[in-house]
């Protein structure tokens, strides 16, 4: 397995991502990366809760992970120091979850993702990360 490194190209950073063994377990793949905007998939298969819908844990995996994508693609890496969603419906599909940084300071950065079954709006996401320097 690779290891990230802030000074990869996108393309490399990309494909660290998607090949690291939590977004191969669950079916997570960044469909695009550009603009400030991030797109990350998740098929559905073998993430249903008893009532036929997918699993909170999932929905909140799938926005952590484009928001730690987001988060890491500039020359800075970044860790989350808090995150949170609200969930506004179930869903039964293919997910994507669309990350977009909403602010940016020195030390900090908040992003905002928005987690959809094709058009539906699922759930909303929002992390905060810290910026690791070196000293």
């Amino acid at each position: 397995m690779t290891l990230f490194h802030p000074s990869m190209t996108l393309e490399e950073k990309i494909d660290v991502f998607n090949s690291c063994e939590f977004a191969v377990m669950n079916g997570m793949r960044i469909e695009s990366a550009g603009e400030g905007v991030i797109r990350v998939t998740m098929d559905p298969s073998g993430k249903l809760n008893p009532n036929g819908t997918i699993h909170g844990g999932a929905i909140f995996s799938l926005a952590d992970q484009a928001f730690g994508i987001a988060a890491n693609l500039e020359s800075v890496p970044e860790v989350a120091v808090s995150a949170s969603i609200q969930y506004l419906a179930p869903a039964t599909g293919t997910l994507t979850a669309v990350a977009v940084k909403v602010e940016d300071t020195p030390g900090t950065s908040l992003f905002r993702v928005e987690v959809l079954e094709g058009s539906r709006l699922i759930a909303v996401f929002h992390g905060t990360g810290f910026k690791i320097r070196n000293k």
